[in-house]
């Protein structure tokens, strides 16, 4: 399960970003790689820091966590912006709802029963959900992945009994394969590339946007970059401090990510590309009960 040997619920102790993201949606403040609170390694679980620090040593760009007690495809945002309304949550669409609505209808229509919808007593159209239109949820894994780091993640519920016997496996096993196949080469959809300055080496977070998508990447410390993104023509920038930003249009297709190379110049010194952005402190709240339920 995922409470740990504190009976700590570990997909509720990642340091909530969401409330911070839609402070900043407002008030025209950043959209990635949000600032993490003051002492925020004191406020989670060894495990959690432990995978908050892989994330941080490691640019991944595609994940999923797997869970039990349903059969769905979950994608953010686990919590809600809004309160509930006659006793439901409501839509909370991340800047990439599409291409998350794509990633998880990939993996429930590669499966072998998730897409049909009617699982465990419940019913999820094609087989996904959003995950604050399911119920709100604070603190959990894949918000936090999408908030703090250039990774996009979504959350798979993938049976209905949590701890299925060992008879059950090679069924589970059977019914996952393809979706898990499938589900993994969607990272070779988009652009990737590499951001150079004018002497060709490489440039180190890099801004990458993509105009009409509120939501940037930044490249790797080796200057790479990869932004997932659905087929369609795009008008792509690369952007770092004490550099000319560049901006170039590309036409993705539906098969292989395109390759989209940046070369910057650096400013004059009279230029002034200094952006400023509004920030607020995020103090974690007390820590909330232990609830096994699905997510």
């Amino acid at each position: 399960g995922r409470g740990n040997s504190r009976e700590v619920d570990l997909n509720r102790n990642f340091p909530d970003l969401n409330a911070l993201m839609y402070y900043y949606e407002k008030t025209n403040g950043r959209n990635h790689h949000l600032p993490l609170p003051d002492n925020w390694e004191h406020q989670v679980e060894l495990e959690t820091l432990s995978v908050i620090k892989w994330m941080q040593n490691y640019n991944f760009v595609l994940s999923a966590n797997l869970h039990g007690g349903a059969v769905v495809a979950n994608y953010p945002f686990d919590k809600s912006r809004d309160p509930r309304i006659r006793g439901k949550t409501t839509y909370a669409a991340t800047p990439d709802d599409k291409i998350f609505k794509k990633l998880a209808r990939t993996y429930s229509y590669a499966h072998s029963w998730m897409h049909k919808g009617w699982n465990c007593g419940d019913f999820f159209d094609e087989g996904i959900t959003n995950g604050a239109s399911w119920y709100s949820l604070s603190k959990g894994m894949q918000d936090f992945n999408y908030l703090y780091t250039n990774c996009f993640e979504i959350t798979l519920e993938l049976s209905c009994d949590k701890f299925p016997p060992a008879s059950a496996l090679s069924r589970e096993w059977l019914g996952n394969r393809e979706a898990l196949i499938s589900f993994l080469e969607q990272v070779h959809h988009g652009i990737k590339g590499m951001v150079y300055d004018n002497n060709n080496n490489p440039i180190g977070n890099a801004e990458i946007s993509v105009a009409g998508i509120n939501h940037d990447v930044t490249t790797g410390v080796d200057g790479d970059y990869f932004r997932l993104l659905l087929p369609g023509t795009y008008t792509v920038t690369a952007s770092t401090s004490g550099y000319l930003p560049s901006t170039r249009t590309v036409t993705v297709g539906p098969a292989e990510a395109i390759q989209l190379h940046f070369y910057l110049k650096v400013a004059p010194k009279d230029t002034n590309l200094t952006q400023s952005h509004d920030s607020k402190k995020n103090l974690s709240s007390a820590k909330v009960p232990l609830n096994l339920g699905p997510r």
